[in-house]
Parts: C-alpha cells; sequence; structure tokens
C-alpha cells in the first residue's frame, strides 16, 4: 500500500518508538512522590522543556500536554473565552478545524457571540478583516496556521499583528497541526498567545497533543477534576506520550529542510505528470501559498467515493476532505466557504506526502491515479 494520507496521520517515527521504550519502568503517576512516581515526573517535565525550546517558548510552564490537537483547540477557544467567566465573543475563520468550529458553536449557545471570517476562492483571509471584527469583549480570534485539507497557509503572524493592534487584550490562537512538519513554528516570529499541536500528524503517538499557553493568559479549563498542568488540564499525565511528541518533533524540526525539498518535488511531480493526462484536472487551494505535502485535487465527473475505493483497490491510500469528515455525506465545510459548488466539492480528493515518502513514490502514485482515470472512463 502506497500511502498519501499523511494529514489524516503519520507513522510513528523510530526516535519517538526509542523515547516511549524508557517509561517501561517510569510508568509511575506523575502526580506521587516515591520513586517510580519521580521518575516519572521527571520524564514530562524534561519533555515539556523541550517542547518549550522547540517552539521558542520563553519558559516549560507556557507548554500544556493534551490528549491530542481537539483537545488542545478546544482549551484554546474555549478556556480563553470563560477565563472571565462571561463568553463574550470569538472570532474564527470559515475553515477552521471542526475542533475550533464546534468550540465557538458551544460558545454560541451559552450566549457569546460569534463572528466567522470569510475566505476568499483560495482559502484565504484578509487580516485586516480579522482585525475589524475585534470588538472590546472579543476574548480570542482563532486562525488556523495551515488548512487541514488543502493545506493554504494563513499569514497568521500578519493577523496577530493586526489584532494585537485592535486590541491588546484579544488572545490569538492558531491551529498549527497540519503545519509543524514543514513550516517554522515559532511562537515569538507568530505573535500568537496560543498554538495547538498534535503528535500524531508528524510521527509521534496518537491521543497525544500539547497547547501553548504564553505567560499571562488566563485559561478555563475545559476538563475538571484535578489540578495538574499547573490547573489548566485536569487529568493524570501521560509522560510516555509527552517523550514520544517530544522525540518526533525533534527529529521533524532536524528533518524540516529536507522534508520540504523532498516533498515538494514529489507532490509537484505527482501533479504535473496527472495534469498531462488528465483533463481537466484542478487544483483546490493556492499554488504559490500551501504546504508542500498537500496536493488537493478535483476530477471533474468523478466522485471521491468511488475513487477512493478504487484508489484503495489500486493499493493507494488517499482520503476526500479531513479525517474527521471521512464517511460523512456532507459536502466539506472548507471547500464549500470557498465557494466551491457541491459538485466540484464532491469530486475531491486529498493526497498528502510525508515524512516516510521515498524516492520513485510520486512516480508510482501518478501511475495509480491515472490507471485508475482510464479505466473509469
Amino acid at each position: 500500500m502506497l500511502y498519501l494520507d499523511h494529514a489524516a496521520t503519520a507513522p510513528m517515527r523510530p526516535e519517538a518508538w526509542e523515547a516511549m521504550e524508557e517509561f517501561r519502568s517510569a510508568f509511575g503517576n506523575p502526580a506521587g512522590v516515591h520513586t517510580v512516581s519521580r521518575a516519572a515526573k521527571h520524564g514530562l517535565e524534561a519533555a515539556r522543556e523541550q517542547a518549550a525550546e522547540l517552539l521558542g517558548a520563553a519558559r516549560p510552564t507556557e507548554i500544556v500536554f493534551t490528549a491530542g490537537g481537539t483537545e488542545a483547540d478546544n482549551l484554546a477557544v474555549t478556556g480563553a473565552a470563560l477565563a472571565d467567566g462571561d463568553p463574550g465573543s470569538v472570532v474564527v475563520t470559515a475553515v477552521e478545524h471542526k475542533a475550533v468550529l464546534e468550540s465557538a458553536a458551544f460558545l454560541e449557545r451559552l450566549g457569546g457571540r460569534v463572528t466567522r471570517l470569510p475566505v476568499d476562492a483560495d482559502g484565504l483571509i484578509d487580516p485586516a478583516a480579522a482585525a475589524g471584527a475585534v470588538e472590546g469583549a472579543t476574548a480570542v480570534v482563532s486562525v488556523m496556521l495551515a488548512n487541514n485539507e488543502t493545506g493554504a497557509l494563513q499569514p497568521v503572524t500578519e493577523v496577530a499583528e493586526a489584532v494585537h493592534a485592535a486590541n491588546p487584550n484579544t488572545r490569538v490562537h492558531t491551529d498549527a497541526v497540519q503545519a509543524f512538519i514543514s513550516e517554522e513554528v515559532d511562537v515569538g516570529s507568530l505573535g500568537v498567545d496560543l498554538l495547538s499541536l498534535a503528535a500524531h500528524k508528524f510521527g509521534g503517538p496518537k491521543g497525544v497533543g500539547l497547547l501553548y499557553v504564553r505567560e499571562g493568559v488566563r485559561l478555563e479549563p475545559v476538563v475538571h477534576g484535578g489540578s495538574q498542568e499547573l490547573g489548566r488540564r485536569a487529568g493524570t499525565q501521560n509522560p510516555m506520550g509527552a517523550a514520544g511528541m517530544v522525540a518526533a518533533m525533534a527529529a521533524t524540526v532536524a528533518d524540516r529542510t529536507d522534508f520540504r525539498r523532498r516533498v515538494q518535488a514529489a507532490r509537484d511531480g505527482f501533479e504535473a505528470r496527472l495534469a498531462e493526462v488528465i483533463p481537466r484536472l484542478r487544483v483546490n487551494g493556492p499554488l504559490d501559498r500551501r504546504l508542500v505535502q498537500h496536493s488537493h485535487l478535483g476530477f471533474p465527473g468523478h466522485r471521491s467515493e468511488t475513487l477512493l475505493i478504487r484508489f484503495d483497490q489500486a493499493g493507494l491510500a488517499a482520503a476526500a476532505g479531513s479525517a474527521c469528515q471521512s464517511g460523512a455525506v456532507e459536502v466539506s465545510h472548507v471547500l464549500a466557504a470557498m465557494g466551491m459548488g457541491e459538485t466540484e466539492a464532491a469530486e475531491a480528493v486529498r493526497f498528502s506526502f510525508g515524512w516516510t515518502t521515498a524516492p520513485g513514490d510520486a512516480e508510482l502514485a501518478a501511475k495509480l491515479v491515472t490507471g485508475v482515470i482510464e479505466d473509469l472512463q
């Protein structure tokens, strides 16, 4: 099976397996005081320190480990909005991950106000529009760094500058889950107050994530029942998972330059080959402002459900929409926000390359895809 669904999840990196293996004996609850617990606590805090360094955070206490990117997004949006008790207002883009959009909808049900920013045909927002939506009661503005479906890269730095100029008390959150593997993610350069990551997108274990929380930013916990993570997230921590995540982060950062070179070459070659033999093939999203690992394509006259089944039978794994929507009949909210009609949206397939992409994968993928299309025609 040729795996081109890394945006859904990536294979574990050997560095992550190795880091987690060390916790066979350090299995204790990090909240305890005995030797076994202290070993687990030491491993957890070592991971926190390394995560802070890799993200350019000022101090380790700005890192909150979570059970994944979805929880991190929920904590960022809901936690920031409810920090003062009143949900106030939040601003999100129309193409955010459902974890952000559903958190905003939850706040709306509590009486908060939600502004959903429109995007252009490439799925990009205008920083000035984000700043213009900010009011005195706006608690948080959430703009993802890169879209999980199309890979479109948002101008997050410009958004943060504009929003903070409009209201210094408004927090800026970015979901960097898809971007981390190929883009430099430095919280200082981005200028954000909150940033979410999920380990399994770049070769770490599933069920582990983190939220960067700039010092001074207050959050209302969304998981209650304990005082872990400085009172920001209750529940027994996962030192083994945190260690695996941070090991994958370090390997990703070390490999990023080469990753961009080899994966972009593979993705561009894949698209060029398909364009030669498939009439009216569409690339959805901005050609010059997207992740190097994403190829979101429209196949006129062919529904994605049929294509995915045929691709799978041919030995190629791909996806339609986001992994969180797999199996859903509804049209992607991202494509709808970009102004795409239902028919076109139903013809879209996402191919996503990753850290295991090898020489020859692009050529093989193009051969498999064109073979399926030719058979269907």
